[in-house]
C-alpha cells in the first residue's frame, strides 16, 4: 500500500511539474529531464523518510518531535534537490535567463521543502487512518468470536434441557403403553441426530428448522396420543430463508408444556414471510395464569433462552409477544417478528 501511495502520488506530481516546466522552457526534452531528475530524487528521499517514521524512535506517531524531524528532513530533502539543480544550472543548460542563480537556488529550496512536509503529514495521517481501521477490525472480529461462544452456549443449553424432558416422558409411557414409548425413543434419536447435526450452527434455514421441529412434535405427539391435536402450516416461501436454529422448538414446548389439556390440548404453528420479515405465531388453548397453579410465572430456561438469543440476532430487529385471548375458550398467543438476516456470529 505504501508504494502503491508513492507512485501515484509522486506520480500525478510529475504530470503536473512537467506541464509547468515545458511551459516554462519551452523545451520538452529540457522539461522532461529535469521532472526526471526531481521525481526520482523525491521518491528516494521520502522513501527514506518513511522508513524513519517507522523507526522506534517515532512508532508512527505525529509527536512534537515527530514534527521538528519533520521541518528539519523536509528542508533538509529540499536543499538536498536544490542544490543539485543548481549544480546542473550550467551544464545542462536549465538556466534560465531572466532569473539569477540565487532565484533559481531559493525557489526549488521553498518549494520541495513544502512538497516533502506535505507527503510527511499525509503519510502520518494515512498510517493512523490505516491503524485505526486495523483496530477497529480487529474490535469487530473480537466482538464476533464473543458473540459466537454466547450463541452456541445458548444453543447448546435448549438440548440437556430437551433430553430430560424427553426422557421424562419415555419413562412415563413405558409402564403402560410401551409401544409409544419406543415410538418415542425414535422420534428423540431423529431429533438427536438433527440437534447433533448441527451442533456448532446456530443459524439455519427455516426448512431445517421446521424439520427438527416436526421431530420434537412427533415424540409428544407419542406421548400423548390423542390428547394433543397439532396444526403446522409452513409458507413454502420462508422456507430457504435463515433463522436462528432451535429458535422456535422452547416456544413450542413452553406451548405443551403448560397448555389446558382437560379437553385436550391444541397446538397451532403457523409460520409466513411477509416481505423481509418473518412472523412466526404459536398457539394453545389455556390461559397465561392458570387459576389455582400459574404455570407460566417461572417460564425456565425456555423463555428465557429465546429471549436473548433474539437480542443477540436480531438486535432491535425482533419483536416477541406472549398474550392470553381470554375466554372459555381462551388461547395463549406466542408471535415473533424477526427483520431481515439472523447474526450469527461468525
Amino acid at each position: 500500500m505504501f508504494w502503491r501511495a508513492q507512485i501515484a502520488g509522486w506520480g500525478l506530481f510529475a504530470v503536473v511539474d512537467l506541464v509547468n516546466l515545458c511551459l516554462l522552457y519551452h523545451d520538452f526534452p529540457t522539461a522532461l529531464s529535469r521532472t526526471t531528475l526531481i521525481v526520482l530524487c523525491l521518491l528516494a528521499i521520502s522513501t527514506a523518510m518513511g522508513k524513519f517514521y517507522e523507526s522506534r524512535h517515532f512508532g508512527n506517531a505525529l509527536t512534537p518531535q515527530a514534527i521538528a524531524w519533520i521541518a528539519l528532513l523536509s528542508v533538509g530533502g529540499g536543499a538536498f534537490i536544490s542544490t543539485l539543480l543548481f549544480v546542473f544550472r550550467e551544464r545542462a543548460g536549465w538556466a534560465l535567463p531572466d532569473r539569477d542563480a540565487l532565484d533559481e537556488f531559493a525557489f526549488p529550496l521553498t518549494h520541495y521543502s513544502i512538497m516533502l512536509a506535505a507527503w510527511s503529514i499525509c503519510y502520518f495521517w494515512i498510517y493512523t487512518e490505516i491503524a485505526e481501521q486495523a483496530e477497529h477490525r480487529h474490535a469487530i472480529s473480537a466482538e464476533a468470536r464473543a458473540l459466537k461462544a454466547e450463541l452456541e452456549e445458548l444453543r447448546l443449553q435448549l438440548d440437556p434441557h430437551f433430553l430430560f424432558n424427553a426422557l421424562n416422558g419415555v419413562a412415563e409411557e413405558i409402564p403402560e403403553h410401551p409401544d409409544a414409548a419406543l415410538a418415542m425413543l425414535r422420534d428423540l434419536t431423529a431429533y438427536l441426530r438433527y440437534s447433533l447435526d448441527g451442533i456448532n450452527q446456530t443459524v439455519a434455514t427455516v426448512e431445517a428448522e421446521i424439520g427438527g421441529l416436526s421431530a420434537y412434535l412427533r415424540v409428544q405427539k407419542a406421548r400423548f396420543g390423542d390428547r394433543l391435536r397439532i396444526t403446522l402450516v409452513p409458507d413454502p416461501a420462508a422456507a430457504p430463508r435463515r433463522i436462528a436454529s432451535f429458535l422456535l422448538q422452547p416456544l413450542v414446548e413452553n406451548a405443551i408444556k403448560h397448555g389446558r389439556r382437560e379437553d385436550g390440548l391444541d397446538i397451532g404453528i403457523a409460520v409466513r414471510l411477509v416481505g423481509d420479515t418473518l412472523h412466526v405465531e404459536i398457539t394453545n388453548t389455556g390461559a397465561l395464569d392458570g387459576g389455582a397453579k400459574p404455570r407460566r410465572r417461572h417460564p425456565g430456561i425456555g423463555l428465557d433462552n429465546v429471549r436473548r438469543r433474539l437480542m443477540l440476532h436480531y438486535p432491535e430487529r425482533h419483536a416477541f409477544t406472549l398474550r392470553d385471548t381470554g375466554g372459555i375458550d381462551g388461547k395463549v398467543v406466542a408471535t415473533l417478528a424477526l427483520e431481515g438476516e439472523p447474526c450469527s456470529g461468525s
